[in-house]
């Protein structure tokens, strides 16, 4: 989707593996019109929110708002993205010699969701009456997949083209997806706790991977 392709933009590094200033204030730029975004349509629905309306809450003009995003609705992505990078973030931390169910739900859950998860979590909520964000969430959260097919590929030392790998890893994100699915209807305010996420993401976890690739590895 273009968004995505937006987001990839603006993200990108330099030839040194850092984004210049440019990209860093648009990334900053995209995530603080995404807040808005997000704000009107809980409190307005996405119908009745315009896009002239998202662009005066951070003070920008209408078309300055369409250089950044195609439309209202692939304004949500900022925030998507930044719940699906920050879950990548937690598997490449997955430790040798312990199972992903193991590593998942060792630590302890956060206190208090921050403000941005639970926009995102939002956004999910609405996405199951909203087709646009519906198909915007599916393709953000399809960006993990590739990480987790690497992840399971190098433990289980074969090639990420291997097709149980592939079948493990698009099985794995379903789960994922899953859960947090599930967690986005939970009757939560904002910065309110999800007790029972971790027991959610156990249950989804060892679903997913019973039987597909054996104990040795999850």
């Amino acid at each position: 989707m273009t968004s995505t392709h937006e987001s990839t933009r603006a993200q990108s590094p330099d030839r040194q593996g850092r984004r210049t200033m440019s990209e860093k204030r648009r990334a900053l730029q995209r995530l603080e019109i995404s807040r808005a975004a997000v704000r009107l349509f809980r409190e307005q629905g996405v119908a009745e929110t315009s896009g002239e309306q998202i662009a005066a809450a951070v003070g920008l003009s209408v078309r300055t708002l369409w250089r950044y995003f195609r439309n209202k609705e692939s304004c949500v992505e900022p925030l998507l993205s930044q719940a699906v990078d920050r879950l990548v973030d937690t598997l490449k931390d997955w430790p040798e010699g312990q199972s992903l169910e193991e590593y998942l739900v060792a630590g302890e859950p956060p206190e208090h969701v921050t403000a941005d998860a639970e926009a995102a979590l939002a956004v999910v909520r609405m996405s199951r009456d909203e087709p646009a964000l519906r198909a915007i969430w599916l393709v953000t959260h399809e960006r993990a997949e590739g990480i987790l097919a690497e992840l399971i590929a190098q433990r289980l030392d074969r090639s990420v083209e291997d097709l149980a790998v592939r079948v493990q890893a698009a099985t794995l994100n379903t789960a994922l997806r899953i859960t947090l699915e599930d967690l986005a209807v939970t009757d939560c305010t904002e910065g309110g706790a999800i007790d029972d996420g971790p027991s959610r993401l156990f249950e989804a976890i060892r679903a997913a991977t019973h039987g597909v690739l054996g104990s040795q590895t999850m």
